[in-house]
């Protein structure tokens, strides 16, 4: 991937622990890598089809005047801005560098490095209960109003039989696909509060409900936590999984399978002839 640098931009604010610190303020070095596209940019001679760094400069010295005590809040803070704000830009590599630190040593600087990035995600979404397609609908549209998620593509929704011993009613399911700047357990709590606002209950292991969202693959990160395995320990085994998946997303790569989600439910389909 192509990158822009800033190579030490020194801007002057106030963070840090100490009284002193934020209220005389002092010198800040920051150096950056913005990981995007250039070659539409490089065809077309385009400054539209890049990053203003001119206009750029001059956001990074507006965002240093939100005080933080920590020089990590400031690099985190920072990689938010730039991604949410030039659309352009898929991953942000920072250095902040304070000079002097007074920490009663002689130092020439302390740092921070740190980068954030749009991830890839894709979930699958489901209800079996009341209103099933607004529930679905309402889902995607808080997904869309999130400004640390970008709905890509969205599957068109299938009706399919329950899993498991439960009776109940048929569930409409559907598929995914989104970048996100949260964390995998950031995420997770968001997709709790979607549920919720659905009024989603967890009485039943398998039972009906109004809602249900499951985070999928996260770029291809391999995760097994009290609360959230990536990726989605049941997703090959389910085809009103599978299927959706496949119609947006046929050649993403199931991590640890190797697999792309076409194979596995070409593979799941014989399996159920």
């Amino acid at each position: 991937m192509d990158y822009i640098t800033i190579e030490n931009l020194e801007i002057f604010a106030h963070h840090g622990v100490l009284k002193e610190e934020n209220v005389l303020g002092q010198k800040f070095i920051l150096s950056l890598k913005l990981y995007l596209d250039t070659s539409k940019a490089g065809r077309e001679d385009n400054l539209e089809a890049t990053v203003n760094y001119a206009a750029l400069c001059e956001k990074l010295e507006q965002w240093m005047q939100e005080r933080s005590q920590l020089i990590e809040t400031v690099a985190y803070r920072l990689c938010e801005h730039i991604l949410l704000e030039f659309p352009l830009v898929k991953k942000v590599w920072i250095q902040v560098k304070k000079p002097w630190a007074p920490i009663l040593k002689h130092v020439e600087y302390v740092s921070v490095t740190t980068q954030k990035q749009w991830n890839q995600v894709y979930l699958s979404i489901g209800s079996n209960l009341g209103d099933k397609k607004a529930y679905l609908d309402q889902c995607i549209k808080e997904l869309q109003e999130d400004k640390k998620i970008r709905v890509e593509k969205v599957s068109d929704y299938i009706e399919t039989e329950p899993v498991g011993e439960v009776v109940q009613d048929n569930f409409l399911n559907g598929a995914v696909s989104l970048k996100t700047l949260y964390e995998p357990q950031e995420l997770l709590e968001v997709i709790h509060e979607i549920e919720a606002h659905a009024k989603r209950e967890r009485k039943i292991h398998w039972g009906p409900r109004t809602l249900d969202i499951d985070i999928l693959l996260y770029e291809n990160q391999i995760i097994h936590t009290e609360d959230l395995m990536l990726p989605h320990p049941e997703m090959t085994k389910r085809m009103f999984v599978l299927e959706p998946l496949a119609a947006i997303a046929p050649y993403a790569v199931e991590p640890i399978t190797q697999k792309t989600i076409l194979n596995l439910k070409e593979e799941l389909e014989k399996v159920s002839l």
